[in-house]
């Protein structure tokens, strides 16, 4: 197989439309434009969420709230999505996004107390509610702080 001998697989193109180039192609004249008006001129159209003139949505809408752009954002678990690991053993943010329970790492994880623990685990993350930290220590597991 040579460069010269290469082509695309058959219906993965298609020939493209020439406008403007007379009755016979099927798009002569105005080109697919219509009669006239704002969007038939060179260099017509309108700006993204122009409305025509009337007010548009995004300056009708009222603005609520306040997001923090500085704000550190957890992978969130609960004690009772621990249970399913094996006894003595360490569970971190990797283990976790392994076994499918979290997506991506985010600024770490943040271990909440929702649920019940009965294995001894040693868990690995940035933050620990309170409620979490004692269920895991009473199941005779370990908690450390990354």
């Amino acid at each position: 197989m040579k460069l010269h001998e290469l082509s695309p697989a058959y219906g993965s193109t298609k020939e493209v439309k020439r406008k403007g180039r007379g009755p016979g192609s099927g798009n002569g004249k105005t080109a697919g434009k219509g009669h006239k008006g704002q969007n038939a001129r060179s260099g017509g159209g309108v700006r993204i969420g122009f409305e025509g003139g009337q007010m548009p949505i995004t300056r009708r809408l009222p603005k609520r709230g306040f997001n923090n752009i500085f704000a550190k954002k957890y992978c969130i678990i609960n004690v009772s999505d621990l249970e399913m690991f094996d006894n003595d053993s360490v569970v971190t943010i990797d283990e976790l996004i392994a076994c499918g329970k979290i997506r991506k790492p985010e600024n770490g994880l943040r271990v909440l107390g929702n649920g019940a623990l009965t294995k001894k685990l040693t868990v690995k993350a940035v933050a620990f509610s309170k409620s979490a930290k004692e269920k895991i220590e009473a199941a005779g597991g370990k908690v450390e702080v990354i």
